[in-house]
C-alpha cells in the first residue's frame, strides 16, 4: 500500500464530515489535505486508544512522543511512518511550519491528562492546538493572496476556535462518560451547572450555560469570517463548505432546545453533500461576480 493510499483509507474510516469538502480540490490538494487529516485522525487515535480507558497513559505518551520524533523526521527527509511520508512529499508543494504539526500534538496531549479547563481562555488555547494548527495547515493547502497572510491566519485560527466549540457542545453526553468536561469550570460556575448535569435532562441552568456557549461560538464565527478578505474567500470554500456543514449540525442543536445529554445531534451523509454542493455553487458566481466588478 502506498504512503497516499494509507492515508486515503485512514480518513475514509473515520467517517469524518471533511470528506464532503474535499470533493472540490484539486487533486494535488486533495492528496495533500488527506495527508494532513489522516495525521491528525492517527494523533486523535493516539488518545482515544483502549489503553488510554484502561487509565494507561504511558503507551499513548510514548507514542506521542515517538511522533514529535516523526515529524522532525519529515523535515529532514528520514520519515518512516507512511502518513509522515505522504505529508514529506508535500512539502514540495506546500509551505508546512513543523510548529503546527507539533502543536497539533500537543492538543492531544492535554486529553491526556484532562483535568477540565478553568477560563475559556483555557479552553481556547485548547481549541488553537487542536483545531486552529489544523487551520494553518490548510490555508497552505488552499492557498491566499501574501498581503492578507495576517487576516487570514486569524480567520484560520477563530474558524478552528468556533467549529472545536460546536463539537464540544454537541459532544456533550459523550465526553461527560469518557471523563472529559470541556465547558470551563469558570462558565459552570456563571451558571451554576455541576458535571452531573451533564447526565440528565436538561433544566433552566444548562440551558442557560448551553447558550452562553452559543454565543461564544457565534462570536468566534462572526471574527473569523470578518477577516476573510473577498479576494480569499474562493480559495477558502473548502473551509467554508465544513463550516457551513457544522452550523447546520449547530443550528439543529439549537432548534431542537440542546438535547445534547440526551442523544448525538447529527445531519444526513446526503445533507452534507448537498451543503457542499451548495456552497460551493455560491462560492463560485460570488467569485464570477467579484471578477467581474474588478475587470
Amino acid at each position: 500500500m502506498t504512503p497516499q493510499a494509507y492515508c486515503e483509507q485512514k480518513v475514509r474510516q473515520s467517517g469524518s464530515s471533511f470528506y464532503y469538502s474535499f470533493l472540490f480540490l484539486t487533486a494535488k490538494q486533495r492528496e495533500a489535505m488527506i495527508a494532513l487529516y489522516a495525521f491528525c485522525r492517527e494523533i486523535d487515535d493516539i488518545v482515544d486508544a483502549p489503553y488510554y480507558k484502561n487509565n494507561d497513559s504511558s503507551i499513548a505518551q510514548t507514542k506521542l512522543n515517538w511522533w514529535r520524533n516523526e515529524v522532525q523526521n519529515i523535515y529532514t527527509h528520514k520519515a518512516s511512518h507512511p502518513i509522515a511520508i505522504a505529508i514529506s512529499k508535500c512539502l514540495e508543494n506546500y509551505n508546512f511550519k513543523q510548529g503546527y504539526f507539533l502543536d497539533i500534538i500537543n492538543g492531544m496531549e492535554m486529553d491526556l491528562f484532562h483535568n477540565g479547563f478553568e477560563t475559556m481562555d483555557d479552553l481556547k488555547t485548547y481549541c488553537y492546538h487542536v483545531a486552529g494548527a489544523v487551520g494553518l495547515l490548510t490555508i497552505e493547502i488552499t492557498g491566499y493572496a501574501d498581503q492578507n497572510r495576517k487576516k487570514i491566519q486569524n480567520y484560520a485560527k477563530d474558524l478552528g476556535t468556533a467549529l472545536q466549540l460546536i463539537n464540544i457542545l454537541r459532544d456533550v453526553k459523550e465526553d461527560y462518560q469518557r471523563e472529559r468536561i470541556y465547558i470551563p469550570k469558570q462558565e459552570m460556575t456563571k451558571f451554576n451547572v455541576t458535571t452531573d448535569m451533564f447526565s440528565t435532562q436538561n433544566n433552566v441552568k444548562t440551558l442557560a450555560l448551553y447558550n452562553h456557549l452559543s454565543h461564544q461560538i457565534d462570536y468566534y464565527y462572526q471574527q473569523a469570517i470578518a477577516n476573510l478578505t473577498d479576494e480569499d474567500r474562493y480559495q477558502q470554500k473548502t473551509a467554508l463548505i465544513m463550516a457551513n456543514i457544522y452550523l447546520a449540525i449547530f443550528n439543529k442543536i439549537k432548534q431542537q432546545n440542546y438535547p445534547v445529554t440526551l442523544q448525538r445531534i447529527s445531519i444526513h451523509p446526503i445533507h452534507k453533500l448537498w451543503i457542499a454542493w451548495k456552497t460551493a455553487r455560491q462560492e463560485a458566481k460570488r467569485e464570477k461576480h467579484r471578477k467581474q466588478i474588478i475587470g
